[in-house]
């Protein structure tokens, strides 16, 4: 007789068919069997933080002494089977599912019972792995513990490699003059060091507003259980997981001061997600400067040539596009319609509980990762190695009728636009048609219309 390829498992429903080799239990399988929508699970970083909430509850509840050392120790080593990667596949339950997130709680709590059962202990998925805790406040806690991770191993060192970069290349080409643009018209001149150093200026203070946000991200909701009241949980609970988790991780984390507000509300996320928005459309700007001035190699702008790293048409033989950053764009605009879902969701919160939790969670991690892997990709795809193309600069320059605005406390506004018009108009560079019409000097129009001095305020006319 052929082994049957399910077991039979109960929960307070009843019974329910799990597969035999699976490590969840019931209340896993009634979210697989609930939420068929879109087949992508929660994040690994946000379940490992829910494992690491689970270890350090172990660790404390037998401190406190509540659990038994064998269980506690038989709970801790599961996990850190777990969070190690083992049996990765037993955390299937779709994003779309219960605003509490209960289904991915219960999830990591029949699996961790059931591992930790193997040992010998009979470790029960409520009773034990889920003691002195709710999904009420393990999820919102996990969310921050998640993202706060994420921030530290990911992102901030990414933009930080990123602005880096920018520092280097803006002090290699401090020197080289280009002409500045505003509504995509010339204008006056700036160096590439200049325009560089104003992107890597964007990018440190992203990380310093992603920064501000950590101390609220680093206060943690456990403790508060069903609804902020601490109901089921030591008094002590909450001060010494949180002492536990700042241990295992490195970094500080704290009770929240209103354990009912880390429950019933998700405003530290929103700010997080704003932040990250913003970032988002720093990244964005820097991508689509660098795709029109990569623009051409002809008919563009033709400023710098971007490596070429892949054909950029399947019929035009010989077409290389600006790939990185146009993939740097579309991050730009996920994280935009990310944060846009998360601020909805963080309206979700109904009196003592936010109810669109896993969204959150899921839609910030894929922001903090989008965000994190562009970084440096464009780092190291697109800043790093693109080449100045100094021929057209020196062009541009040269017949730029805008130039003239060095000119105006000399000969006035009205003359200037004079010789700027004439120079557009004639395509002869602005030197010559103002030595034309001023009388001035050739040599002391040259000086005064440098543009290596311009970058740097011009020469004030002497009263």
């Amino acid at each position: 007789m052929s082994k049957s390829p399910f077991r039979t498992e109960q929960d307070s429903l009843g019974s329910m068919q799990v597969p035999a080799d699976a490590l969840y239990g019931a209340q896993t399988q009634r979210a697989i069997n609930n939420f068929p929508i879109s087949g992508i699970p929660l994040p690994r970083r946000f379940i490992n933080a829910i494992l690491l909430i689970k270890q350090a509850a172990a660790e404390v509840n037998r401190d406190l002494e509540l659990l038994s050392s064998g269980r506690a120790r038989a709970i801790v080593q599961a996990c850190r089977e777990l969070l190690q990667g083992e049996y990765s596949n037993q955390f299937p339950v779709d994003v779309f599912q219960t605003g509490s997130g209960t289904s991915s709680n219960m999830n990591v709590n029949e699996v961790v019972a059931n591992l930790a059962s193997r040992s010998g202990e009979t470790v029960h998925p409520n009773d034990h792995v889920n003691m002195s805790q709710s999904s009420n406040d393990v999820i919102p806690s996990a969310i921050h513990l998640s993202a706060a991770l994420a921030l530290e191993e990911a992102l901030l060192p990414a933009l930080g490699e990123l602005a880096e970069t920018l520092e280097r290349r803006a002090e290699e080409l401090r020197d080289v003059c280009k002409t500045g643009r505003t509504h995509l018209m010339d204008a006056m001149p700036v160096t590439f060091g200049q325009e560089l150093s104003a992107w890597a200026s964007q990018v440190r203070h992203a990380m310093a507003r992603l920064r501000a946000c950590s101390p609220r991200l680093q206060q943690l909701a456990l403790g508060g259980t069903a609804v902020g009241t601490g109901i089921n949980a030591h008094p002590e609970f909450a001060h010494r997981i949180n002492g536990q988790l700042s241990q295992q991780t490195g970094l500080t984390f704290t009770p929240k001061p209103s354990l009912m507000e880390g429950i019933g509300s998700q405003d530290s996320a929103v700010e997080l997600s704003g932040q990250l928005r913003v970032c988002a459309i720093s990244l964005g700007k820097i991508a689509n400067d660098l795709r029109w001035m990569n623009s051409g190699p002809i008919a563009g702008l033709g400023e710098i040539e971007l490596a070429a790293l892949q054909p950029g048409s399947s019929i035009m033989p010989g077409k290389v596009n600006p790939v990185i950053p146009e993939a740097m764009m579309m991050v730009s605009a996920q994280v935009v319609g990310n944060d846009a879902s998360i601020a909805i969701a963080g309206q979700g919160g109904n009196f003592q509980l936010n109810t669109m939790l896993p969204l959150i969670a899921h839609n910030l991690l894929q922001s903090i990762e989008l965000l994190a892997n562009g970084s440096r990709l464009l780092a190291g795809k697109a800043i790093a190695d693109f080449r100045v193309k100094p021929e057209g600069l020196r062009q541009a320059l040269a017949m730029n009728p805008i130039l003239v605005t060095a000119l105006n406390p000399i000969v006035g506004y009205q003359k200037a636009a004079e010789i700027s018009k004439q120079a557009y108009r004639e395509q002869r560079p602005v030197v010559d048609v103002a030595a034309e019409i001023t009388g001035m000097k050739k040599e002391e129009l040259e000086r005064l219309l440098d543009p290596v001095l311009l970058t740097r305020g011009g020469i004030m006319p002497q009263p």
